[in-house]
């Protein structure tokens, strides 16, 4: 169930006294700007991190960070904002653990979602919501799901519960709707009947503008912040004639949106009374972002597919915009430059982390449980085009490693998710569609 998790433990790092040797302070300034910060963007020669701090820190070589990406970039001559901004250190955990398929036959899942006695809400592609056992039973699609536009990138996308689900069994789902004159990202509501067969009271509560007769770039993620309010992820549908709206207050494209769970403008929305804003809208110039999760400490994370090279991690705040497409990193997939973009301006956020080349990011968890506490305070995402399952280490609000995980499984992950068992929950995008779960061996 995705809910806020307990506050984030601090890390610690302890100063040297005035005292210390000049070497032990550079050696410890290169820990802390070489291999946890990463390597340059360009995949050349790795920053050095220092030895261990002792008598002879000063004469021992600095063992090497080796970057966990190390292909030519998609886009060449593009520079990073600052440090550790792409290509970090190569994380191991070593963790022992054992992926248990629990369901197969899925057509392109979308979400997952686990429920506290155990079984599993899935949505799928083409329109469908079915509830898989803990023990691997596939139900048959529940009824009462509005009618779906499954062509190229949309369909029944992404669910959250209500966080009173035990008592009111109320479900949230965003869908690509069918429209007049095109179609749209919509969000609707609806309670879970007693026997999980079918959804009652579904209303439609929002409707993101305008119609567009387009394929792509919908989004969408849908979650609950710690605030009690829902934020909706949105893509700027892909097209270079309506891509400029990810700038335009006046528009729902490529923006997140902050919403009662009625619907409505949230209470403080930054826009709210701008003439000509849109009262939804809590962040702008986004691309598609089709991963978003909260932190311990409440913060907002997406993470957006990007232009070939650009895919990237951001920190969500009230108001800020995100570039796109005025900055960005990454070209387009012609291979010719993105004409508006540079990588960074006064005034727009940097990504605190990016791709290059792109993993094609999708569902985000921040682990929090004890199955893994090698893994606890860690970002997961999914990666449809890279097909594995990517952990990032972030500390001080700067990733300083990634490891990547599932590698020989070969499936385009699109969703994850924690349980509360502690055990991560992935669904596979692929016509034989998979529903995993990831937990220690047995």
């Amino acid at each position: 169930m995705r809910r806020t998790p307990h506050q984030r433990r601090e890390s610690r790092v302890a100063t040297p006294t005035s005292a210390a040797p000049v070497a032990l302070v550079a050696a410890l300034i290169a820990l802390v700007l070489g291999c946890t910060r990463g390597s340059n963007a360009q995949g050349g020669a790795p920053t050095g991190a220092a030895a261990p701090a002792g008598p002879s820190a000063g004469d021992t070589p600095a063992p090497r960070c080796e970057p966990v990406e190390t292909r030519e970039p998609n886009a060449t001559g593009q520079e990073p904002s600052f440090p550790g901004q792409t290509r970090a250190c190569a994380l191991d955990s070593r963790v022992a653990l054992e992926v248990a398929v629990l369901a197969r036959g899925l057509d392109h899942p979308w979400s997952v979602e686990p429920l506290l006695n155990g079984d599993l809400l899935i949505t799928e592609k083409p329109g469908r919501m079915r509830i898989v056992s803990s023990a691997g039973a596939l139900g048959e699609p529940i009824a009462g799901v509005p009618p779906v536009d499954d062509e190229g990138q949309g369909g029944l996308l992404d669910m959250a519960l209500s966080p009173a689900f035990e008592r009111d069994r109320t479900l949230y789902w965003s869908f690509s709707e069918p429209r007049e004159g095109g179609n749209g990202t919509s969000l609707a509501r609806g309670a879970l009947s007693a026997d999980g067969r079918r959804l009652e009271g579904v209303r439609v509560l929002f409707r993101a503008q305008p119609t567009y007769a387009g394929r792509m770039h919908y989004g969408s993620r849908v979650l609950f912040g710690p605030d009690g309010m829902v934020y909706l992820t949105l893509g700027e549908r892909s097209d270079r004639e309506i891509r400029p709206q990810a700038q335009q207050p006046g528009s729902h494209m490529g923006k997140i949106l902050r919403l009662t769970p009625d619907g409505e403008p949230a209470p403080g929305n930054p826009f709210a009374g701008r003439e000509g804003a849109l009262p939804e809208i809590w962040s702008l110039g986004h691309r598609n972002v089709q991963s978003a999760v909260f932190d311990p400490r409440g913060r907002l994370w997406a993470i957006e597919h990007g232009a070939k090279g650009g895919d990237e991690l951001n920190l969500i705040e009230r108001g800020r915009n995100y570039g796109w497409p005025v900055v960005a990193f990454g070209e387009e997939y012609s291979g010719a430059g993105i004409e508006t973009a540079e990588t960074t301006r006064p005034g727009y956020e940097d990504p605190v982390y990016y791709w290059d080349p792109v993993i094609a990011p999708s569902g985000a968890e921040w682990y929090t449980g004890g199955l893994f506490p090698a893994w606890r305070d860690s970002l997961f995402v999914g990666a449809l085009k890279e097909k594995r399952l990517v952990r990032l280490a972030i500390e001080g609000g700067r990733v300083v490693g990634e490891e990547h995980l599932l590698t020989d499984r070969g499936q385009r992950i699109r969703d994850v998710r924690q349980g509360p068992d502690g055990a991560l929950y992935v669904v596979t995008d692929e016509d034989d569609g998979q529903l995993w779960r990831i937990a220690p061996p047995r």
